[in-house]
């Protein structure tokens, strides 16, 4: 009789933890998260880095490595390009990929952030940052050029700014406002 009320009271606490974290906001992304599909045929996929493609692969690296502190990963060569993984930091979950030299278009560099959105296609990567004053303050003292003001976007509870690197690939910062 003990091991069953025992066996009970465990699966209980279970359920219970399990129904608590279906609904409990996420203290990382300040969403509800739907549940995990661990059934699906492409659960194995997930994040892992975004191509930036740059003129001058040691002009690159030398900025994302500087100015954002990134780290080099892995270097290599390949057709007529130089390519490089750079992580953030202090997080190793999610990468840049450097693609410099060859051939090259450049593109449009912004001071409106509404003018960047009439582009189609490809319009900027995120970075979480834990206090986004703080960091806004760090890049500018290390002459990083912020694309309008930074603001508060009530629907996702998070406070946004924008920059872009030299070639004028556009980057976010977002901040999780926990209410």
């Amino acid at each position: 009789m003990k091991t069953n009320i025992k066996l009970f009271l465990i699966a209980y606490a279970l359920i219970l933890m399990s129904a608590m974290s279906l609904f409990a906001q996420d203290s990382k992304t300040g969403f509800v998260m739907p549940a995990l599909k661990p059934q699906s045929p492409l659960a194995g996929m997930h994040g892992n880095h975004v191509g930036i493609r740059v003129p001058e692969y040691e002009a690159a690296v030398k900025w994302y490595t500087e100015k954002l502190d990134f780290r080099i990963i892995h270097e290599w060569p390949y057709a007529d390009e130089k390519l490089a993984y750079l992580a953030p930091a202090n997080n190793n979950d999610f990468w840049i990929e450097i693609l410099a030299e060859g051939k090259l278009k450049n593109k449009v560099k912004y001071d409106d952030l509404g003018k960047s959105l009439e582009d189609g296609g490809y319009h900027h990567l995120c970075l979480h940052v834990n206090d986004l004053d703080q960091t806004l303050k760090e890049l500018k003292k290390r002459g990083v050029s912020i694309v309008g003001e930074p603001f508060y976007l009530e629907a996702i509870t998070r406070k946004l700014a924008f920059f872009q690197d030299p070639w004028g690939n556009m980057i976010e910062l977002a901040e999780v406002v926990k209410k």
